[in-house]
C-alpha cells in the first residue's frame, strides 16, 4: 500500500489507516476472533497504521492481542480521551494503554478533543515529557479547530490532526485543513464514510439495533437522511461507471485533498478490510473531483 509522510519530518504511514472504533463494539457486537482477524488482515495488506483510543471500549485490548509478535510492523496510534488532561490522569492513561496493548511505547499519542479548562501549554509539556521518557513517539490532536491547532503547535511539534471530514461534511476545508498545511501537520480524517451514509448499503427508514451508535443518529433520520441517501445513490452510479464502488470513492475522495496523509476507515471483518484497501490505488483526477462536486451540490449534514 502507498505510504505518505505524517507531518513535517514525520514517519511514513499507510495511506489508509485501520480505525478500531467498530471492532470495540461501537457499531454493534463483533466477535473477538473476527476483530483480531480484521486487524491482522489490515497488517497483511500494508494497512499498518492502526488508530484507536482509550475510550473505544475493548479495541485497545483487541489490537494488543492482534499485534503479538508483529509490533514492529505497525504504526500504533491511540488517544487520551475524556475531559481530564492533568499530568496524573495522563500518566495513568498512557500506562493503561501500554498495558492493554502489550507494548512499551505508542507511536502516535493524540488528544481526543480540546479541553480549554486545561492550559494547552501545560498539556503539551506533559506530552513532551512522555515523549522524552520513550512512552510515545509523536503527538497528535483530534477534533481541534484551526485556532486551537495553531495554539497547540506553538508549544511543541504536532504531527497529525484528526478532524471529521467526508463528502457530506466539508467544513474542515474552510480553516482546519489549510491551517494544517501551513503548519506542516498531517491530516488523518475520521468518519470518512459518514457513519455509513457513504457506503450505499442503507435505504431510507433503516433502523439500527440498540447496540449500534447510529441507532439515534440525526443524520440517518428525516429529510436530511433521505437527501443524503439520495445523493449517495447518485454517487454510487458514478462509481459504477468507473468500475469502483461508493466505499472506495469516499476513501479516495478524502485522500485527494493535499492536506490528507491517511484516511481512517473502520472495519469489522477481514472482508471489509480487503475491500477498503483497494481505495488506496485510486487517484481521482481534477475532472473527477469537478464532476463529484456537481453531484454533491454543496449538500452537507449535521452529525
Amino acid at each position: 500500500m502507498e505510504t505518505r509522510q505524517l507531518g513535517r519530518d514525520g514517519p511514513d504511514v499507510s495511506a489508509i489507516c485501520f480505525g478500531a472504533w467498530p471492532i470495540g463494539g461501537g457499531m454493534g457486537t463483533v466477535a473477538d476472533e473476527q476483530a483480531i482477524a480484521a486487524v491482522q488482515t489490515a497488517i497483511d495488506v500494508g494497512m499498518t497504521f492502526l488508530d484507536t483510543a482509550e475510550s473505544y471500549r475493548t479495541s485497545e485490548e483487541l489490537i494488543g492481542r492482534a499485534i503479538v509478535g508483529r509490533r514492529n510492523e505497525v504504526f500504533l496510534a491511540t488517544k487520551l480521551s475524556g475531559s481530564d488532561h492533568s499530568r496524573e490522569h495522563m500518566d495513568r492513561a498512557i500506562e493503561n494503554s501500554l498495558r492493554v496493548m502489550r507494548t512499551e511505547y505508542v507511536d502516535l499519542y493524540q488528544l481526543h478533543s480540546p479541553q480549554p479548562q486545561w492550559p494547552i501549554e501545560e498539556t503539551m509539556s506533559n506530552l513532551l515529557r512522555l515523549r522524552d521518557q520513550g512512552k510515545i513517539r509523536f503527538i497528535g490532536i483530534s477534533n481541534y479547530s484551526a485556532e486551537q491547532t495553531v495554539e497547540a503547535a506553538q508549544y511543541g511539534p504536532i504531527h497529525s490532526s484528526q478532524p471529521r471530514y467526508h463528502m457530506f461534511g466539508r467544513e474542515p476545508e474552510e480553516a482546519i485543513l489549510p491551517a494544517c498545511l501551513d503548519n506542516g501537520i498531517g491530516v488523518i480524517p475520521h468518519s470518512v464514510l459518514a457513519k455509513g451514509l457513504l457506503t450505499g448499503r442503507y435505504s431510507p427508514g433503516h433502523v439500527f439495533p440498540p447496540d449500534d451508535e447510529r441507532h439515534d443518529a440525526v443524520a440517518f433520520r428525516g429529510r436530511t437522511g433521505e437527501g443524503a441517501l439520495e445523493i449517495a445513490d447518485r454517487l454510487k452510479g458514478w462509481t459504477q461507471d468507473h468500475g469502483r464502488d461508493l466505499v472506495q470513492l469516499a476513501i479516495a475522495w478524502t485522500l485527494a485533498h493535499p492536506s490528507v496523509v491517511s484516511s481512517i476507515v473502520g472495519a469489522k471483518s477481514p472482508e471489509q478490510v480487503l475491500h477498503n484497501a483497494k481505495a488506496a490505488d485510486w487517484s481521482l483526477s481534477a475532472s473527477d473531483l469537478s464532476e463529484l462536486d456537481e453531484i454533491l451540490g454543496g449538500f452537507s449534514i449535521d452529525e
